[in-house]
């Protein structure tokens, strides 16, 4: 899916779009399947009894609320959160109701780090650390192909068109 381009400046375009790692659902769909299958489960059990009836809409009841808090909540969560980065600045947006998001121009960029564990390198994500100007680096956990992320910010904070240096140009 696109960045909306109402978004962004006349002459700025996206270079990386990016939602989160699909690991963060991992858990989610897990939750899911042992709220099926321990709700079928519980289901069986009260079926021979007179009392089954309400017992069911109990447990559909309850099965629900915890099929959309553990699994439907994450999952849109995941699906509204954005880390773009343009030819101008850095942005990050999260949340379904209440939305909250930070810009990062490129010229007040530093530093661009990245770390992965094991499992995180297997999975191909990462953490990017990002130092800014003014404040503490910012931390961007579960961002998918982190190291080619990690080389396109540096390229778009590098870039400086009156830079010659790196189209093999000497001064």
């Amino acid at each position: 899916m696109a960045y909306p381009d109402d978004l962004l400046g006349e002459d700025e375009y996206v270079v990386v779009h990016k939602h989160p790692h699909w690991k963060m659902l991992v858990v989610p769909v897990l939750v899911l399947f042992v709220v099926v299958g321990g709700g079928s489960y519980l289901a069986a059990l009260v079926a021979p009894f007179s009392w089954h009836l309400p017992a069911w809409i109990a447990l559909a009841v309850v099965g629900a609320v915890l099929v959309v808090w553990f699994t439907l909540a994450p999952l849109v969560r995941w699906r509204t959160t954005h880390f773009v980065v343009t030819t101008h600045r850095l942005m990050v947006r999260e949340g379904v109701f209440t939305r909250s998001g930070i810009d990062i121009p490129m010229s007040r960029i530093n530093s661009v780090r990245f770390r992965h564990g094991l499992i995180d390198r297997m999975l191909g994500c990462g953490t990017l650390v990002v130092e800014s100007a003014s404040d503490e680096p910012l931390e961007f956990d579960d961002i998918p192909q982190v190291e080619k992320v990690h080389t396109l910010l540096y390229r778009e904070v590098n870039d400086d068109p009156r830079d010659d240096w790196g189209r093999g140009e000497s001064r």
